[in-house]
């Protein structure tokens, strides 16, 4: 007796069959089918006056492509780097959804994605990206812009976002410095909680300081602006000007761009406060 799936041919014959009044064992026993199988193929597919033989083939053909079982894709060699520098960015203290969207923000073709690119990309609930773009927006990493065409949000990572990252480090920091001498005043400093939390603001005081750059960390901020500006105007612009138009004193634009200029700048950063300078 034959196994297997019933053939387009098959189907032919039992819609034949009847068609001439045949019962289902009749079918079975001229197709050498058992009479279930002829059964569970009628009455799945019309029934007793509604069957289609040509009908039947293509719905049972399409019914066990959508139960195969899909084999996963291999995550391509730029899906493993962003998942690699995702987690680099979670030891370094950054949320792994907020990392795992962001590294794919920076490694993306295009300079923004929309959440519903990143719910495929990750392969994660809308609830999760949203949850993760509400951080990475009130950290400053990133932004939003609508699609002018369409109702649709785009998500733009911050330019400076290292920066910002670096600035929000360093006011964690700096949070733990005051909360820990707050305690050290509280417990008194011949306590062992009070020493141990001086002790504490001591080490945290200094590495907010040293992340910040010392006095001259905001010199850097303050000449980019001034360089901004030049850009803005389309040449450079009197420092009574440049202070005018950004609401500064003339001290505070001469000192950012003395002082940035030779201290605390990258080579590049020089080079453009030299070009701006011309």
């Amino acid at each position: 007796m034959p196994g297997g799936r019933l053939s387009h041919q098959e189907r032919r014959a039992i819609a034949a069959g009847l068609n001439d009044g045949l019962g289902y064992a009749e079918i079975a026993r001229q197709l050498d089918r058992p009479t279930s199988t002829i059964s569970r193929e009628v009455a799945r597919n019309g029934g007793g006056r509604g069957y289609r033989a040509d009908h039947a083939h293509y719905a049972t053909s399409s019914r066990a492509r959508r139960a195969r079982p899909q084999t996963p894709q291999r995550p391509s060699d730029t899906d493993q780097y962003a998942e690699r520098f995702a987690t680099i960015m979670v030891e370094g203290g950054l949320p792994r959804m907020a990392a795992r969207v962001l590294a794919r923000l920076y490694t993306a073709d295009s300079r923004s994605l929309t959440a519903a690119e990143l719910v495929t990309a990750l392969q994660v609930s809308p609830a999760s990206i949203s949850k993760a773009i509400g951080y990475l927006e009130q950290v400053g990493m990133l932004h939003r812009e609508p699609d002018p065409r369409r109702r649709l949000q785009h998500y733009v990572m911050a330019e400076d976002v290292w920066q910002q990252a670096w600035k929000i480090s360093s006011r964690t920091n700096l949070d733990w410095a005051e909360t820990a001498a707050e305690g050290a005043e509280l417990f008194g400093p011949d306590s062992p909680a009070g020493r141990r939390l001086a002790q504490m603001a001591d080490f945290f005081g200094q590495l907010a300081d040293d992340m910040s750059g010392g006095p001259g960390f905001d010199v850097i901020d303050d000449a980019l602006t001034v360089l901004a500006a030049y850009r803005e105007a389309g040449r450079v612009i009197e420092d009574e000007r440049a202070a005018a138009v950004l609401g500064w004193s003339v001290d505070r634009v001469k000192t950012a761009l003395e002082l940035a200029a030779t201290t605390r700048l990258s080579p590049e950063q020089r080079a453009d406060l030299a070009a701006g300078a011309e």
